[in-house]
């Protein structure tokens, strides 16, 4: 039994059923966040045809985006055009479990990129 194709363009993705409950986010998340779902909206639009979709905090990269790995490698090239050598996506990738790639959400990389940017501000 084979399965729809995960990107075709009748595929609606939302996050809104992840949603378990509303966080507050810091000015400098909110503003990660827009970058992040600008830079998604960019990949899913080129890649598979999708501009309606609804991405935040909760959402997941694997399960609500349905994305696959080489979408992890385009998504590393736009947040280094976008961050340069502040942000490394890779590294981060690199010091989690399968599991927690697979659950990983915008809302833990929107973190790290907040992080990762008060660290490079403070050390320059």
């Amino acid at each position: 039994m084979t399965s729809p194709t995960p990107h075709s363009p009748a595929t609606a993705v939302t996050a809104a059923t992840a949603v378990p409950a509303v966080t507050a986010v810091t000015p400098e998340e909110e503003s990660v966040l827009a970058d992040l779902t600008g830079m998604l909206t960019r990949l899913l639009e080129d890649e598979y045809g999708l501009d309606d979709v609804e991405i935040g905090m909760h959402t997941t990269f694997n399960r609500d985006l349905e994305l696959e790995s080489i979408d992890l490698v385009t998504l590393a090239g736009l947040l280094q055009e976008r961050y340069g050598d502040r942000v490394n996506f890779a590294e981060f990738l690199a010091g989690m479990e399968f599991d927690e790639i697979i659950e990983l959400t915008v809302g833990r990389l929107v973190e790290y990129v907040v992080t990762s940017l008060k660290a490079a501000a403070e050390a320059g």
